[in-house]
Order: C-alpha cells, then sequence, then structure tokens
C-alpha cells in the first residue's frame, strides 16, 4: 500500500484571486513505513506573497526567484503522486491550489491522478469533537514533537502529519481471517492468517462416565469424605 502525504505553502489563501504554490513537500510511506522517497521543491510563484502569508512561511519573493516555476516540476510531480493514495491535513484548501496549477500546464485535476484522498482534519474531528484539531494540536495531543517548528515549510509540516496519521489510525487495522490473505499492523508488519479447525465436542460413553464415578468413589475414600470432584458434581448447574 503506497501513500503520500502532501503539504504546501502558498503566497496567500485564494487561487482563484492568482495566488500560487510556492513550496510542495511530500513523503512516501509503503505498507505504513516512511521510506525517505521525498518529493520536495520551492516553486517561483511569479508574484509575491501576502503579508500574512508570509509571516506564516518565512519565503521571500528574493529566495524563491531562481526556483523553478510549476510548470517545470508538473512532469515530475505527477508522476511521483500517481496513483497513490494521498493524505492531507485539510485537503480542499491544497487540492484548490493544486488543480489551479495544472490548469495552467493544461493537466488533469488532482485526484484524476491519484487513488484515495484522506483528508486528516476531518478525521481528527470526528475522532476529538469540540477540540482544537491544528497540526500543532495533534502534535501535542499524540506527543509528537514540533519544537524544531518555528515557521511552516511544506516538507517539514508532511513528516510532522505522517506522524500524526499513523498516531491516528494506529490499531485500526484488523485481522482478516480469510485464507491466503494478510494485513498489515500498524507498524507495517504483515499479519499471516491461520486457519482455526472447529472444535467439536462429544460426550463421554457410559462405560467412561461409570468408570469416572469408580475413581470419584475411590478418591471419596482416600480424603474421608467429598473430594473435590464430588464437591464440583454437586455445584453444577445441571446436577
Amino acid at each position: 500500500m503506497r501513500q503520500i502525504v502532501l503539504d504546501t505553502e502558498t503566497t496567500g489563501l485564494n487561487p482563484r484571486s492568482g495566488d500560487r504554490i510556492i513550496e510542495i513537500g511530500c513523503v512516501e510511506l509503503v505498507n505504513r513505513r516512511l521510506t525517505g522517497n521525498n518529493f520536495h521543491h520551492y516553486i517561483n510563484p511569479e508574484r509575491d506573497s501576502e503579508e500574512g502569508a508570509l509571516a506564516v512561511h518565512g519565503l521571500t519573493t528574493e529566495f524563491l526567484s531562481d526556483k523553478p516555476k510549476f510548470a517545470e516540476i508538473a512532469d515530475e510531480f505527477r508522476d511521483y503522486i500517481a496513483g497513490a493514495d494521498v493524505i492531507i491535513h485539510n485537503a480542499p484548501f491544497d487540492i484548490g491550489f493544486l488543480d489551479a496549477e495544472l490548469k495552467r500546464v493544461n493537466t488533469p485535476t488532482f485526484k484524476e491522478h491519484v487513488g484515495e484522498v484522506i483528508d486528516t482534519l476531518v478525521q481528527a474531528k470526528e475522532m476529538h469533537p469540540g477540540k482544537r484539531n491544528s497540526l500543532d494540536a495533534l502534535c501535542d495531543r499524540y506527543g509528537i514533537s514540533n519544537a524544531h517548528r518555528a515557521l511552516h515549510g511544506a516538507l517539514l509540516d508532511a513528516e510532522l502529519l505522517a506522524e500524526v496519521y499513523l498516531a491516528m489510525t494506529r490499531g485500526q487495522n484488523s485481522l482478516s481471517m480469510d485464507l491466503g490473505g494478510g494485513d498489515v499492523d500498524s507498524d507495517g508488519v504483515v499479519l499471516e492468517a491461520v486457519a482455526i479447525a472447529p472444535v467439536q465436542l462429544q460426550l463421554a460413553s457410559e462405560e467412561e462416565l461409570a468408570a469416572h464415578a469408580v475413581l470419584v468413589e475411590g478418591l471419596d475414600k482416600q480424603v474421608k469424605g467429598q473430594s473435590i470432584w464430588r464437591k464440583l458434581e454437586s455445584e453444577s448447574p445441571e446436577s
């Protein structure tokens, strides 16, 4: 199972008003294990960032001026995400920007390139209703250190989100009892299905019951009273 945890940084909040992506960061999970096969690019948006956005990510126009434009990394990005399930925190925001960028290079929408899109913000709201469910809040809740996150960064946030997602979904994989199949546990270990033979109960024969009675009577004589077997028989709901 291949999953991509994705985050972006942008010049502002609205792609319809011309805001652009300035950074894409992705980390790869295969069978719930980080592979180190990451995708990361700073992108020249060909415009300035809004003041509020700049305060969040700190990526200046000067810093981004010599970085590739989205059209130059589009093919590499499409190849990287192709067919994978994608995990995003507040997915509509990032997908809206990605769709706008893909449209500029005459490419199908983001969801047409990938499998399932998993929104961890939606998951968190279902799991923790009424609580703060920002990435920082989830890091605190699941004991994931984000002390090194002075500013937002797409790759750093994707790495943190991967840890949050694994913590949120730990233990949700069930062990399949279908023969020939195997699930993956929360640590990425394949669980092999095991066939369990049905248990058949057989009642004791008259000879076996008679032999048991003789045995219990002998035990009574040895303890000069009721043996433990006799007491158990007397307490049995069927006696």
